[in-house]
């Protein structure tokens, strides 16, 4: 239970989580759903490398976009685990551990990627390497990249479950928030499945994936930043 005398600064904690997870789906949108879908040409590497080098600054803001966004995870991780731990303590510390693994450790490695092809491009010592074996190196540091973020999905799947046992029973939270959150998982897990297992679903897969993710987690910020949290005695109401 919640004591009425701590929830204020629940309430508080909740809301800055809120504008942090604004922060990463603004930032990690931009970097990943227009950086590298704009720049990035799948299957052609002359074609990306030239837009990487024509669009160098571009490409630069994209892996800060999402270093900023994976700052901002990380704070998302221990003020949820602050806000949900009197409902678990052990889920919700199980809950955070999963999300730091996921994009503040593996997604903030995995940008050494993302910045690798552009110094696979550039740098003098590659000058060994022919045009044409610098623009594949160039790629394949991209597709790199790509199997990083889905390891990473995998993790924060597993985040996203919890978080979704941990809203649905907290007091402080309509249950729905936690069903959307629990699909969000499903889609996350599904996307990562399917790209390692069976690639040929892998379209359908990262389709599903925006469509759970985006209305779970979109949910769940808007109502962090609106409401924070609510009253113990709004339990029937279902926002």
């Amino acid at each position: 239970m919640t004591s009425p005398s701590t929830r204020p600064t629940l309430t508080a904690y909740a809301r800055t989580a809120g504008w942090l997870y604004l922060v990463i789906i603004v930032c990690a949108g931009f970097s990943e759903g227009y950086v590298r879908a704009m720049l990035v040409v799948p299957g052609d590497a002359a074609a990306t490398a030239a837009n990487l080098l024509a669009s160098e600054g571009l490409f630069r803001l994209g892996l800060v976009a999402d270093l900023v966004a994976f700052l901002a995870d990380a704070g998302v991780a221990v003020l949820l685990y602050a806000v949900l731990r009197p409902v678990s303590r052990t889920l919700s510390l199980a809950a955070a551990a999963f999300r730091l693994v996921a994009h503040p450790a593996i997604g903030s490695l995995n940008l050494l990627n993302h910045l690798g092809a552009l110094v696979v491009l550039q740098s003098g010592s590659m000058a060994g390497f022919g045009e044409v074996q610098r623009e594949g190196l160039a790629l394949l540091a991209l597709d790199l990249h790509g199997y990083g973020y889905l390891i990473a999905g995998a993790f924060f799947g597993v985040h996203c479950a919890l978080l979704g046992v941990l809203l649905y029973r907290s007091e402080l939270f309509p249950r729905l928030l936690g069903i959307l959150m629990a699909c969000a998982a499903a889609g996350y897990l599904i996307e990562t499945g399917a790209a390692f297992l069976a690639p040929s679903l892998d379209a359908a897969a990262s389709a599903l994936v925006v469509v759970t993710a985006g209305i779970g987690e979109v949910s769940l910020c808007l109502y962090l930043i609106v409401r924070g949290t609510r009253a113990p005695g709004e339990n029937a109401q279902p926002f």
